[in-house]
């Protein structure tokens, strides 16, 4: 059953080795055969087992236990047949490679054992075969795989497998009409906590966001983790938006309730968008996306809730994106201009100051609307160069205008992050020639509520160049009072609602005359805002308001038309 010692010794020695003086001992050579770590099988050219060194029929008999003997090709054929390990396909593949390459490698597999096994055509020979226990070596590219399927810190399916799956139930889909819903979940207020108390809590925060998740949903359903507060649910066998509505409104629930983290109360809250299968589409790009724009809806409407994908959404968006080209383009081709609306001293009957507002004229669609263009702005970071270019306009603007009248200027809190805008203010005031005291900066009480200490700063720095700071919309937030004990603003604007509750309110005077009476003690210009009758204007003199602006006194103005208007007051 095997080669001759002196035949083996043959193969192994090389064309230019010198003749050994005595041929290996035929026991010798099969024990040290016998040692290698991979086992040797040869056949001969009559397809005879020539050679079955022992870590071979080791090997063998772990993948074929009723492997029985002698050994004969047929009867390990059979026998791997039998055990699951060899199918009639592997058979003629590799008989098909040994004709046309001379060589084939295959894996044999049996329960947890896998047998790569290597045969070559030997000429003059017959077929040598190398067998090799890979089965470390499988399990390990498969935990590997699998790792890389899952997220690190949730060990929950990761972009990748969440794919693998979504295909899978897409596949059902066009098999079986089983439809799917894909649920896009992002977490409110989750950078504060990273933020505020570190990534360590936010990690372990991640942690019991996807608990939760996996409590809440069935076992045929997957919950992914695609990013850093980003999660996936792909809901199964959904017969009806019902299914998919009820796990929403659970999911915003569940997420919704405080945690307690290394003793730390932790709060945040989940907005969703939902796309379903196959109304949303059928491949998995579509699906995704289609809930991304509803879950940028549901944010845009007050977060902590969910939104359906619709149509008219995908069109909503095309046209926000060409928005946002079309603005990134204004300031380079000029686009941008801005109108004046003057404000009226009561008590001398003059103009006094006026308010910048920003327009833009679009070549194609002509005037774009303030309330489309500027949160667009903000969420892109576009306001921050273009506030700069009003500053520097409405300062080159004004210097032209009869002293005293000041130009004010609304800032976006985005400008407020580092020195830029008291660098701008600098740069502005001296190429513009404009006294400092004539440039007033308006801001929001919402600018102080996002970083109190660094906003205070930079007013003080503003107040130290001589730039005047007004308080706008003041009255709509929650901390007005403590503002203005916390920085002299040299003006309070009061919010045109009050104006407009004079009228329809039984309590719309007394509000103006309180803040009027505040003003007023602390030294301060008060200006109503949205004024635009003569009832109106009588009733906010009574009370005590110093300045008026709205659009009895004048609507906003380009610059040159301005400088008429001046020229005529």
């Amino acid at each position: 059953m095997a080669l001759g010692a002196h035949r083996v010794e043959n193969t192994l020695r090389g064309p230019t080795d010198p003749e050994p003086a005595s041929p290996l001992p035929r026991a010798l050579l099969l024990r040290c055969l016998d040692g290698l770590r991979h086992g040797l099988l040869i056949l001969d050219e009559a397809g005879r087992v020539a050679l079955c060194t022992e870590p071979a029929r080791a090997l063998l008999a772990a993948l074929a236990p009723d492997l029985a003997e002698p050994l004969s090709p047929r009867r390990l054929i059979a026998a791997l047949r039998g055990a699951g390990a060899l199918a009639r396909a592997d058979i003629l593949r590799a008989a098909r490679r040994l004709r046309e390459e001379g060589a084939v490698s295959l894996d044999l597999c049996h329960r947890d054992r896998t047998v790569q096994v290597s045969l070559s055509r030997v000429p003059g020979t017959g077929m040598v075969a190398t067998l090799e226990d890979i089965s470390a070596r499988r399990a390990a590219e498969a935990s590997a795989a699998e790792t890389a399927r899952l997220d690190p810190l949730t060990r929950l399916p990761n972009r990748l497998l969440l794919r693998e799956r979504l295909g899978a139930a897409l596949d059902r889909l066009a098999r079986r009409g089983e439809g799917c819903a894909l649920l896009l979940v992002d977490l409110d207020r989750f950078k504060p906590v990273n933020d505020t108390l570190g990534h360590p809590v936010g990690d372990a925060l991640l942690e019991k966001v996807a608990d939760r998740l996996r409590a809440t949903v069935r076992a045929e359903d997957t919950v992914a983790r695609i990013g850093g507060d980003e999660f996936v649910v792909l809901q199964s066998a959904v017969r009806d938006a019902a299914d998919t509505t009820a796990l929403a409104q659970r999911l915003v629930d569940l997420i919704g309730r405080a945690y307690m983290i290394e003793g730390h109360l932790v709060s945040i809250g989940a907005s969703l968008g939902i796309a379903l299968a196959p109304q949303d589409g059928t491949d998995p790009d579509r699906l995704l996306k289609s809930a991304d724009l509803a879950l940028y809806r549901a944010k845009r409407d007050g977060r902590a809730t969910f939104r359906f994908f619709e149509p008219t959404m995908d069109a909503q968006m095309q046209a926000r994106r060409q928005l946002e080209l079309d603005m990134r383009q204004a300031l380079a081709r000029r686009e941008f201009e801005i109108h004046y609306q003057p404000q009226l001293n009561l008590l001398e009957e003059r103009l006094t100051g006026c308010e910048a507002l920003l327009r833009w004229r679009h070549p194609v669609r002509g005037m774009v609307s303030p309330a489309e263009f500027i949160p667009l702005a903000e969420e892109i970071g576009l306001i921050v160069p273009i506030g700069d270019w009003v500053i520097r306009q409405a300062c080159h603007d004004a210097v032209r205008w009869p002293r005293p009248i000041t130009v004010a200027v609304n800032v976006s809190p985005a400008q407020f992050k580092g020195d830029r805008l008291v660098d701008t203010v600098v740069s502005a005031l001296a190429r513009s020639g404009l006294p400092a005291p004539r440039l007033e900066i308006e801001i929001t009480e919402g600018l102080l509520l996002q970083d109190d200490a660094q906003t205070l700063r930079t007013l003080h720095r503003l107040r130290d160049l001589g730039v005047r700071v007004s308080m706008d919309d003041f009255g709509t937030g929650y901390s007005s009072l403590s503002y203005l004990r916390a920085f002299p603003f040299d003006k309070i604007k009061i919010d045109r609602s009050f104006v407009r509750d004079m009228a329809q309110k039984p309590d719309g005077d007394a509000v103006i005359r309180a803040i009027a009476g505040l003003g007023r003690s602390l030294g301060m210009t008060t200006v109503a805002e949205g004024v635009e009758t003569p009832e109106q204007m009588r009733r906010i003199r009574a009370e005590g308001c110093t300045d008026v602006q709205g659009y009895l006194v004048s609507r906003p103005i380009p610059a040159d038309d301005l400088l008429a208007l001046l020229a005529r007051s």
